[in-house]
């Protein structure tokens, strides 16, 4: 069984990453920090019901670990926007080996006094063109209890994808917040905010 745990949204720094989900949403992000192994790090925004979103970016100051980076930072271009989701599990391996894709292998992960394991792809390129969720077992504490909360609700996380339904019926997510739709690849999350309805892309 995963679950919907947060998504990423990246940038070609963390300034413009941060900036771009501050205007499309209306709200401020609030620390996070740096991510040893890929040399990136974050900013962060509390969603309603235990979600929350992330803008990362590589950090300039840090040296990689492993490369390439997880997100498949490495050959990011172009403006922000967001990259990945991410579903949690109770059992990675057991979750992994139960996929009929490649969705990676585990490798252990920490922020702070966050600690988890993520499963990244050799090449750092998730299947479908990054629109596979990434998935993650979380170690210890989940963060989203301590972060601030800003009146966002997410309503949909809308996957698009060629292969979007095949993609669905390999994963069998039992979230109605998910929605996969056939088209070009790309994701887009609806999100109730204090000023409405915003679309973040």
């Amino acid at each position: 069984m995963i679950a919907l745990d947060h998504f990423a949204v990246a940038g070609t720094s963390l300034e413009e990453a941060s900036a771009h989900v501050e205007a499309a949403l209306g709200v401020p992000l609030q620390p996070g920090g740096p991510h040893q192994v890929f040399g990136t790090h974050n900013r962060l925004l509390g969603l309603a019901e235990g979600l929350y979103l992330e803008a990362i970016a590589i950090d300039p100051a840090a040296t990689p670990e492993r490369r390439p980076r997880w997100f498949d930072l490495d050959r990011f271009t172009g403006a922000p926007r967001i990259s990945n989701w991410i579903c949690r599990c109770e059992d990675l391996e057991t979750t992994l080996a139960g996929l009929r894709l490649d969705a990676g292998q585990p490798v252990a992960l920490a922020r702070g006094d966050l600690r988890w394991q993520m499963a990244v792809p050799a090449s750092g390129t998730l299947p479908f063109d990054n629109c596979c969720p990434a998935l993650m077992q979380w170690q210890g504490p989940h963060p989203a209890p301590g972060l601030a909360q800003q009146g966002c609700t997410l309503r949909r996380l809308v996957v698009a994808h060629p292969e979007a339904l095949a993609l669905r019926d390999l994963l069998a997510l039992n979230e109605a917040r998910v929605v996969f739709e056939p088209g070009p690849a790309a994701l887009l999350a609806e999100i109730e905010t204090p000023h409405g309805l915003r679309h973040l892309t």
